[in-house]
């Protein structure tokens, strides 16, 4: 149960924050609205440490993504018995994370035409340039190399460990996000597109559900291809 509890309160956090942000940048009648890629990418960093630090205080390994979660398990590096209860916490979170995003900017997104911002790229990633062989080539290689590197952090929620990982989503996104907007996750691309999609979001556009693949497929290769590699150097 704390691995569920764990992995629910810190996707919720993680999406709050980063979602938060990108509603925050695109909504009109904000303050932030207009700021610029390295603002979004150390907001992301940063939700993803607070979510981290959150879900390892509450008992769970501080996933908070199914690339981890599936990664890891495939490759004999967590117990399949735990998959089932994280992916779970991981998906509900991140959709009530993203419902808190649309109550909390209602009136924002009530004051901005979908020709002005109000989209589905607040709430999921969507390609620069649609070509989805190398879409997902892109979220593959980044994933992959965001979960080798997480994998020679130890254990990631203790001590500033937290903060590494979040600079890593930082400098992620930064290098290699621009193509795709760097999902590396897929509950945290999923399930917002279907909060977005399915609850009562003013003036809203089109989910680009024709996309939504992508960011799973791409973060899952990525994930256990990286914990295989790991394995096999550490062997």
């Amino acid at each position: 149960m704390s691995g569920f509890l764990g992995e629910f309160f810190g996707t919720m956090i993680l999406i709050l924050l980063g979602v938060g942000c990108g509603a925050g940048v695109n909504l009109k009648d904000n303050y932030a609205r207009g700021q610029n890629w390295m603002f979004i990418t150390l907001a992301w960093g940063m939700a993803v440490t607070f979510g981290v630090y959150a879900a390892g205080q509450m008992g769970s390994q501080g996933h908070l993504n199914p690339a981890v979660t599936l990664g890891f398990a495939s490759a004999g590096l967590f117990s399949w018995n735990e998959v089932l209860p994280y992916l779970l916490g991981q998906g509900l979170g991140a959709f009530a994370g993203a419902a808190l995003v649309i109550l909390y900017y209602y009136p924002q997104f009530q004051a901005t035409p979908n020709k002005d911002g109000n989209s589905v790229g607040i709430f999921a990633t969507g390609p620069a340039i649609d070509r989805p062989f190398f879409n997902v080539l892109n979220e593959c290689i980044a994933t992959f190399f965001f979960i080798l590197i997480l994998l020679n952090l130890g254990n990631f929620t203790t001590g500033l460990k937290p903060l590494i990982v979040g600079l890593l989503i930082m400098v992620v996104g930064q290098s290699l996000g621009g193509t795709t907007g760097f999902a590396l996750n897929p509950a945290r691309d999923l399930m917002p597109r279907l909060a977005y999609s399915i609850l009562p979001v003013p003036h809203k556009a089109n989910a680009n559900w024709g996309y939504a693949w992508v960011p799973i497929i791409g973060p899952l290769c990525g994930g256990i291809l990286a914990s295989f590699v790991h394995v096999w150097i550490n062997g």
